[in-house]
C-alpha cells in the first residue's frame, strides 16, 4: 500500500508503504575488478604487452558476472537447505519439498526490481485517472452482470458491497486480466535467500510449502507475481490460508474460479472489521469559512457544521467518520470511514484505497469526483518529502523513517504542526509548508 503508485503490477499489501532497497555487495567486487584492471595497466609499459592486455581485460569482465552468479547462486542452495528443518516442523514432507525446489534457481529480473525505487511520486489525480481510465469502468460493469449471481450471494454473506470487491479485482488484475506469470516459490524463495524485508518472505515461502502439502494448489498452479500474490486478486500465501474460501464449498481456487477469489477478497475484508451498512467514504463540501475545528466525528457532528455531500445527498445519520484532503483543502474533500482503513488492510496506500472506492463508485454508476484538483501548484519531490520528515521528525512530530513518500504517518505530522502554527490542518505538505520548516518557524 503513503502515496507510493501501483505500476501494472502492483504491489500487494505486505509492500505497500516505506520500502527501503536491497542491500547487497557491488561495491568490494567492483572496486577488486578495478584493482585488479589497474594492476593491468600498470603492468603494460614494464612488459610491452599492451595489445595482450587490452584483450584480456573483456575476458575479465565477463568472468566476474559468472563468478557473482555462481557464488549467489551456491548462497541460494544453502538458504533452501536451511529451510529443511523449518518446514519440516510446519508438517512439510520431504517429497513435498524437493519437488517445490526442484529445478528452481534464484530469479536475478526479482532481484532488479527489489532495487528500482521510483523517483518520482505521481500525483494523486493521475492515479485516480489510470485507476478507472480507459476500459475499466464498463469492464468492471460487464464484469458485475457476469457474475451477478456470485456476487449478490457474497454480499449477503459478507455485508460488502460487490462493487467494492469488484474494484479491488479491477484494480489488482484487470478482472483477471494480468494476474502474474511468475513462479511463486522460485519468486519468493529469491527473495526470502536475499533477506529482502527481513522473515516476511521466508515466512510466506513456508506457508506456500504448506499449501502444497495439504493439496490446496498443485505445484504448477502457484503462479503470480514477483511478490508473490496469487490469482485473479492477488493473495499472499499466509492470507489465501486465513481467508480464502470456496464459493461453493471446498479448497478455494483462487487462480481460475473468479467466484472463489471474489468470495475470498470479501471474507478479508469483513475479517478485517469491515462494517456492513457503512459507506467506505464519499466526497463532500464544506461551507464557506470553515473553521476545520471539525476534523473527526459523527456524521451528524458533521451535518451540523454545515458539511454536505457533493452530490447534494443527505449525509448518514448514523456513524463516524473523519475528512480527508488528498491533495489539501483546496482540492476534492471527502468524509472517510473506518471501511476505508479496512480497505487499506489489502494495500495499505491511502491512493489504492481511493482508488478502490472510487473505481467501486463508478462501476456502481455514481458520479465522478467533482471537486478541481489543484493541478498548476507546484508539489513536492521525493528530495523534498525526506527533507520535510527529517525535520517533522527533529520536531518529535514524525516517527517514520523518511522515505520520501507521502503516507498517513507523513500526514499526521503534517496535521499537527499545521494546528500548533494556526494554520489549516489538511495534513498536505506544500513547498510552502517545507520552506517554513527550513527557515525554523
Amino acid at each position: 500500500m503513503t502515496v507510493a503508485f501501483h505500476a501494472r503490477e502492483p504491489l500487494p499489501s505486505c509492500l505497500s508503504g516505506d520500502r527501503q532497497p536491497l542491500r547487497h555487495a557491488v561495491l568490494p567486487l567492483a572496486s577488486g575488478w578495478l584493482r585488479r584492471a589497474a594492476a593491468a595497466l600498470v603492468l603494460v609499459p614494464i612488459l610491452g604487452l599492451g595489445a595482450v592486455t587490452m584483450v584480456a581485460q573483456p575476458a575479465l569482465a565477463q568472468a566476474q558476472p559468472a563468478r557473482a552468479d555462481s557464488e549467489q547462486g551456491a548462497a541460494f542452495q544453502r538458504f533452501v537447505q536451511g529451510l529443511w528443518p523449518m518446514a519440516q516442523a510446519r508438517g512439510v514432507s520431504r517429497a513435498t519439498f524437493d519437488a517445490a525446489f526442484r529445478g528452481v534457481t534464484p530469479d536475478a529480473s526479482i532481484i532488479a526490481l527489489t532495487r528500482k525505487q521510483s523517483e518520482f511520486v505521481a500525483p494523486i489525480w493521475t492515479y485516480l485517472t489510470n485507476a478507472v481510465g480507459g476500459s475499466r469502468i464498463p469492464r468492471g460493469q460487464a464484469a458485475m452482470q457476469t457474475h451477478a449471481a456470485a456476487l449478490a450471494s457474497i454480499e449477503q454473506t459478507y455485508g460488502v458491497p460487490k462493487e467494492i470487491v469488484v474494484g479491488i479485482w479491477g484494480m489488482e488484475t484487470g478482472y483477471g486480466s494480468f494476474k502474474g506469470d511468475k513462479d511463486v516459490i522460485r519468486s519468493l524463495a529469491t527473495l526470502a535467500s536475499a533477506r529482502y524485508r527481513g522473515d516476511f518472505f521466508r515466512d510466506e515461502l513456508l506457508v506456500a510449502l504448506e499449501m502444497l502439502q495439504k493439496g490446496l494448489a498443485e505445484r504448477a498452479e502457484m503462479r503470480g507475481s514477483w511478490a508473490g500474490a496469487m490469482g485473479h486478486t492477488q493473495f499472499m500465501p499466509s492470507s489465501y490460508m486465513k481467508h480464502a474460501v470456496g464459493f461453493r464449498g471446498g479448497h478455494a481456487d483462487v487462480w481460475d474460479t473468479p467466484a472463489d477469489a471474489l468470495a475470498s477478497t470479501a471474507n478479508y475484508l469483513r475479517s478485517f472489521g469491515w462494517t456492513p451498512g457503512l459507506p467506505w467514504g464519499f466526497e463532500v463540501t464544506l461551507p464557506e469559512g470553515y473553521s476545520y475545528a471539525l476534523l473527526r466525528g459523527s456524521f451528524a457532528s458533521f451535518a451540523q457544521a454545515g458539511v454536505t455531500r457533493a452530490n447534494g445527498s443527505r449525509l448518514p445519520s448514523a456513524g463516524e467518520a473523519r475528512l480527508f484532503f488528498p491533495a489539501g483543502h483546496t482540492g476534492p474533500v471527502f468524509l472517510l470511514t473506518s471501511n476505508f482503513d479496512v480497505i487499506k488492510t489489502y494495500n495499505s496506500s491511502d491512493a489504492y484505497a481511493l482508488g478502490v472506492g472510487h473505481l467501486g463508485d463508478r462501476i456502481a454508476g455514481r458520479a465522478a469526483i467533482q471537486g478541481d484538483w489543484p493541478v498548476s501548484q507546484p508539489r513536492l519531490g521525493k528530495a523534498q518529502v525526506q527533507d520535510l520528515q527529517r525535520r517533522l521528525k527533529r520536531l518529535g512530530l514524525y516517527a517514520g523513517d523518511g522515505d520520501g513518500r507521502v503516507g498517513s504517518g507523513t500526514r499526521e505530522a503534517v496535521r499537527q504542526y499545521q494546528q500548533r502554527h494556526r494554520l489549516i490542518p489538511d495534513g498536505y505538505p506544500t513547498p510552502q509548508l517545507l520552506a517554513r520548516l527550513q527557515a525554523g518557524s
